[in-house]
C-alpha cells in the first residue's frame, strides 16, 4: 500500500539544502552523501536534524513496506469482527489481525515488513499469486459491544487498524451504526508517520464521504517535513482529545498536558465533538500508545467497562 518516495525525497531536499545554503553536498544526479548532508545541515541550523535524519530513514526504506493479503480458505473461518489468524507460511508462523469484515466471502490482511522480522519480509518480498498459507484460528477478544445508544471511538497506529477496518466495515455493513432511529458518531484516528504509511486510506476517506456521522482523523508526524500536510500531526491519544466536547468536563480537572490539548483547535474540517461519557473505545497499537490513551480517556469519564484495547511490541 505504501510506495516510493525517492523522486519526492530529493526534490524536497533540495528546497531544504538551497534555504539553509548547503546545496552544494546535494547532488540530484549522484548518489546522495547522507552523512555529508547531515553534517552540512545541522551546521547551518541544528534544528534541521530531526527532518534530515527522517528523510533519509524514508528514504532508504526497503519496498513495499505495507501490503496488503488476500486469499480465500477451504472451509468458512467464522470469525468476529477485530479476531486474529494464525498464519504459516513456509516453515514460521505469526499472528495477524483479520481486516476484512466477516461479511466478505475472502480474507485479508495487513502487513507491514519489520526489519529481520521472521515471516512479514517473506510475506512482503515473496508471497505471490497461487501460494498456500496455513491458517489457524480465530482467537482474539477485542470484540464489538452490543448495539447501544453509545458512540464509538477506534484509535490505532499503523496496521494496528487491521481489526478496526474489519469491525468499522461490519458496523456500516450491518446497520450497527444506529440505535433504535438514531445515528452513533463513529470516530477512527490513526496514526503513522507518513501518509502512505496509512493503511486503507483512501478505503476510509470514501467511507467518511459517504456516512455523515462517520468521522476519520488521520494523524501523520512526519509527513509535514515532506509535504504541506495541514491536517493533526499529534499522537492519535493527544488528537482525540481536540475533539472531546468541552460542556462535558465541566467541573472536571485535568494536568497541565490535556488541558492545553483539550483547549487545542482541531486540524480538520470536522464539526462532530465527543462526550466521553457516552462513549465506547478501541484501541489497538503499540503497548505505549495503548497505555497512554487507556489512562487518558479513564481521565475524560469513559466508563472502565466501555475501554477496550490491545497492544503489541
Amino acid at each position: 500500500m505504501d510506495h516510493p518516495r525517492t523522486d519526492e525525497i530529493r526534490r524536497k531536499l533540495r528546497q531544504v539544502a538551497k534555504k539553509h545554503e548547503f546545496a552544494d553536498v546535494v547532488d540530484l544526479r549522484d548518489r546522495l552523501d547522507w552523512d555529508s548532508i547531515f553534517e552540512a545541515a545541522t551546521r547551518r541550523n541544528r534544528m534541521l536534524a530531526p527532518q534530515i535524519g527522517s528523510l533519509r530513514e524514508r528514504y532508504e526504506r526497503t519496498h513495499p513496506a505495507l501490503v496488503r493479503i488476500a486469499f480465500e480458505t477451504d472451509e468458512p473461518i467464522g470469525h468476529a469482527a477485530g479476531q486474529y489468524l494464525s498464519i504459516r507460511y513456509g516453515k514460521r508462523t505469526r499472528a495477524y489481525s483479520v481486516a476484512s469484515s466477516p461479511n466478505r466471502d475472502d480474507t485479508e490482511l495487513c502487513i507491514r515488513r519489520v526489519p529481520d522480522g521472521r515471516l512479514s519480509t517473506r510475506l512482503c518480498e515473496e508471497l505471490s499469486v497461487g501460494d498456500q498459507l496455513t491458517v489457524r484460528g480465530p482467537n482474539g477478544h477485542l470484540l464489538l459491544e452490543d448495539v447501544s445508544k453509545r458512540d464509538m471511538a477506534f484509535l490505532a497506529t499503523g496496521t494496528g487498524v487491521a481489526p478496526m477496518k474489519s469491525m468499522i466495515d461490519y458496523i456500516f455493513e450491518q446497520g450497527r451504526d444506529e440505535y433504535r432511529g438514531e445515528k452513533r458518531d463513529v470516530w477512527l484516528f490513526l496514526g503513522a508517520a507518513w501518509k502512505d504509511d496509512l493503511p486503507y486510506h483512501a478505503a476510509f476517506s470514501e467511507l467518511a464521504a459517504k456516512h455523515e456521522n462517520f468521522h476519520y482523523v488521520p494523524c501523520l508526524s512526519r509527513e509535514p517535513w515532506l509535504t504541506e500536510w495541514n491536517g493533526e500531526t499529534e499522537y492519535i491519544q493527544d488528537a482525540l482529545l481536540k475533539y472531546v466536547d468541552e460542556r462535558a468536563l465541566e467541573d472536571a480537572a485535568f494536568g497541565r498536558h490535556m488541558a492545553t490539548m483539550l483547549a487545542n483547535s482541531p486540524a480538520t474540517t470536522v464539526d462532530a465533538r465527543i462526550d466521553p461519557h457516552e462513549l465506547e473505545v478501541y484501541a489497538c497499537g503499540i503497548n505505549a500508545m495503548v497505555y497512554s490513551l487507556e489512562t487518558a480517556v479513564q481521565r475524560l469519564g469513559v466508563p472502565e467497562q466501555q475501554i477496550h484495547c490491545e497492544g503489541y511490541g
